[in-house]
């Protein structure tokens, strides 16, 4: 343990930090004659927990082209289903996110192999919502 005094908006705190890893400390500590800004103590930050998994969606099929979700938001409309033959430029979904509707469109001609969202569900930044083949 190594003692610290910490001055918060002129108050001073007296706190001891316990080193858990990392290179060796110095030996002496000599606190300088001018008092500095205050400085906020370091806080050793807790191992991130993995991911959890998502739920296996319906995998696009081999050869189709994936549209995915250009930012998290909610799904709010389907306008299109398996099987559906789209235009470039149709509109496929529409996506709300930070309080507006985004239409998702057809980036070029086909026919939609899979949708892998469903109305209501909340997608995050990169997922699959759509495959074109």
């Amino acid at each position: 343990m190594r003692k610290f005094q910490i001055t918060v908006n002129g108050q001073p705190y007296e706190v001891e930090v316990e080193e858990i890893g990392g290179a060796a400390a110095p030996a002496a500590y000599v606190a300088p004659a001018v008092q500095a800004a205050p400085v906020a103590a370091p806080v050793a930050a807790a191992p991130a927990a993995a991911p959890a998994a998502k739920p296996a969606a319906a995998a696009a099929p081999a050869g189709s082209e994936t549209i995915n979700a250009p930012m998290p938001g909610t799904v709010l409309k389907l306008n299109v289903k398996a099987g559906d033959a789209v235009k470039k430029g149709d509109n496929l979904l529409i996506l709300e996110a930070m309080k507006m509707e985004n239409e998702i469109k057809a980036p070029r001609d086909g026919v939609v192999a899979s949708v892998m969202v469903a109305q209501g569900a909340t997608v995050n930044s990169g997922d699959a919502m759509v495959a074109l083949s």
